[in-house]
């Protein structure tokens, strides 16, 4: 197997909203592990994003291990933590924290390069984890329909199509856009 075989085989797709990170291998269906995510002051980037490296027992307040993302502004991972206390809320300076048991199971499971997107959404109603067709992107101030057209790889004349949005420039605050679940092509 190649390993761009071997990366789409893993799929990583946090949801900052319910502080959830959903991890799947194959076509299993995904395990849901509660998270941290960060404080308002300091929001975890939504976006597609790749896992550049991974240490064991990185010292600090890291926890047991850290998979370090490629954002920019950085640094940011998905990481472990000794506070346990603080998973399920936004407190982090926009790293993602799992309890150390969490990160150690699925850190082996993960490759360098694997693509991890993050989206402060939720998952689409009735479709649990990232089996459906679609996720929900919650439009956040700033946004644009081109900055979240890119940042789930597709055109803004597809999100647009996909969500018959009628004027492409008019977005609102809170408005709901459905975003293809590319784990699953």
């Amino acid at each position: 197997m190649r390993n761009d075989e071997i990366y789409s085989q893993i799929k990583i797709q946090i949801f900052t909203h319910d502080r959830k990170l959903h991890f799947a291998k194959g076509q299993r269906e995904a395990k849901v592990y509660p998270i941290a995510v960060g404080k308002p002051a300091t929001p975890t980037p939504a976006g597609t994003y790749h896992i550049i490296n991974k240490v064991v027992n990185p010292g600090g307040i890291l926890g047991t291990r850290w998979m370090g993302l490629d954002i920019p502004n950085g640094p940011y991972g998905i990481h472990g933590t000794f506070h346990p206390n603080s998973i399920g809320k936004a407190v982090s300076n926009g790293c993602i924290r799992m309890y150390n048991r969490d990160i150690e199971n699925i850190f082996s499971q993960v490759f360098i390069g694997t693509t991890v997107i993050i989206n402060p959404g939720s998952p689409s109603p009735g479709l649990p984890g990232t089996t459906g067709e679609y996720i929900i992107y919650v439009v956040q101030p700033g946004d644009t329909l081109w900055q979240i057209a890119a940042n789930y790889g597709l055109s803004v004349d597809q999100l647009a199509a996909f969500n018959n949005l009628a004027d492409p420039d008019k977005l609102q605050v809170g408005q709901e856009l459905k975003i293809p679940d590319h784990l699953h092509e």
